[in-house]
């Protein structure tokens, strides 16, 4: 059956308020999108999705054998423009702050700390995992229940004119960029494409009366945020929130300088280059008004998983385990953090960094270049971007080859570094 509108599909979704685009995480009484992309088509399992329990299934192409459910398939001429109508509307619904968080590093364990504070003393609703993008944005809106009083929502980008477009459905209200950096420069173009692209934040908050929390130490960013109506800085030299970094045996300590009455902060995170994440979320605890020891609890209780900025043991070794992702700024931040330490039989492991576009060669050359100033007890490169380098490492194509090699070193007593783009999976060498 076809719908007038989104308001009639709106009413549909408030009797059954869960919202599935995968008929594996299918549960009964679930609304199934039916999405489409270059290798899936999520229409051909709309009849499996109803049969599997779904309330209903939301398709934009003729579904054969359809009449014995009676009115359950609802056809709209575009399935995903479907879907972040109805998380617009959705989001329509509420009167609280959305603070969109985007950049090129540290946007996820930002996010994660940030929530982690609000959610101390709010009712908190946040992106789950990395749901960043034009399907996980509107999943996540869609997600958030009425009796939300926060929501902290995580944007990604490897192009122009996205985060505006999620700006567009999710009206933020407040939101930071993190920093910008060399990530995605296939999309980007370059590292001034990469500012207006998630300059594009700034834009809707400078439009629509938003607050931005901003890195003051970041030049680049006082000057893409001129023009916002309400800026809150954070930062090590300047910002109404000032604090530095205190190495402790490769562990994140924070001392507090100005702004607020913490003194220091003892986390659960790898590297310095983790300081301007937890000024933020200190930043954004104070600006909510979150009583100063349960920020500094949230944080200092805040445990990283999904492999980023993770200290983890494994067989008699420190592991450093980052490798949820990788571009050429957190690269080298990672790198420098790992020489700094003061630690023995240090061994660095790097994945390609994928989406360079014609810069790869180059970027991974200068990354290379970067670890010969260092000694090293061992350095193993491992994806086809590092083939055409000059090097004198160990080298693989896949991690799979790599990961014989590694288990043949029978590591003890060390320390590593293990940092990839997703997509090369570097986690794997330390898997069972």
């Amino acid at each position: 059956m076809k719908l007038g509108s989104i308001e009639a599909l709106y009413s549909i979704y408030t009797a059954h308020p869960s919202v599935v685009t995968d008929t594996r995480k299918l549960k009964a009484g679930d609304i199934y999108f039916a999405l489409k992309g270059p290798s899936f088509n999520g229409n051909h399992f709309a009849l499996a999705a109803l049969e599997a329990g779904a309330a209903y299934a939301i398709v934009d192409e003729s579904i054969a054998d359809s009449d014995k459910f009676h009115g359950r398939i609802i056809f709209f001429e575009d399935v995903l423009a479907t879907l972040q109508q109805l998380a617009k509307y959705h989001r329509q619904q509420f009167d609280i702050p959305f603070i969109a968080i985007t950049g090129s590093n540290g946007k996820t364990t930002t996010k994660e700390l940030v929530y982690t504070v609000l959610a101390s003393h709010f009712n908190t609703f946040t992106t789950q995992g990395n749901l960043n993008n034009h399907i996980g944005v509107p999943l996540t809106l869609l997600s958030i229940p009425k009796n939300a009083d926060m929501a902290v929502i995580e944007m990604g980008a490897n192009h122009q004119k996205e985060i505006e477009s999620y700006c567009a459905y999710t009206l933020p209200t407040h939101g930071m960029i993190t920093n910008c950096g060399k990530a995605h420069l296939e999309g980007f173009g370059s590292e001034e494409g990469v500012k207006k692209g998630k300059g594009e934040l700034y834009d809707f908050l400078r439009a629509h009366n938003g607050t931005a929390f901003m890195m003051e130490d970041y030049d680049y960013l006082q000057t893409m945020s001129q023009g916002i109506p309400h800026l809150i800085g954070y930062g090590q030299q300047s910002g109404q929130i000032q604090g530095e970094a205190m190495d402790a045996d490769g562990m994140l300590t924070v001392k507090i300088n100005k702004g607020i009455a913490l003194d220091t902060i003892t986390t659960n995170l790898v590297g310095n280059y983790n300081l301007p994440n937890v000024l933020a979320a200190i930043t954004i605890g104070q600006y909510f008004k979150v009583p100063n020891e349960k920020i500094k609890a949230a944080i200092e209780n805040y445990i990283p998983t999904n492999s980023r900025s993770q200290l983890v043991q494994w067989e008699n070794n420190e592991v450093i385990l980052d490798a949820y992702n990788a571009n050429p700024s957190s690269m080298k931040l990672a790198v420098e953090n790992f020489a700094k330490l003061n630690k023995a039989n240090k061994v660095v492991c790097l994945g390609g960094m994928r989406e360079m576009g014609a810069d790869t060669l180059m970027e991974h050359q200068m990354l290379i270049d970067q670890l010969k100033q260092h000694i090293w007890s061992d350095v193993l490169l491992v994806g086809s971007e590092f083939k055409n380098c000059n090097h004198p490492y160990h080298y693989f194509d896949t991690v799979q080859d790599a990961k014989v090699w590694f288990e043949s070193k029978q590591f003890s007593g060390h320390t590593l570094l293990i940092k990839g783009s997703r997509g090369i999976q570097m986690e794997q060498l330390i898997a069972p």
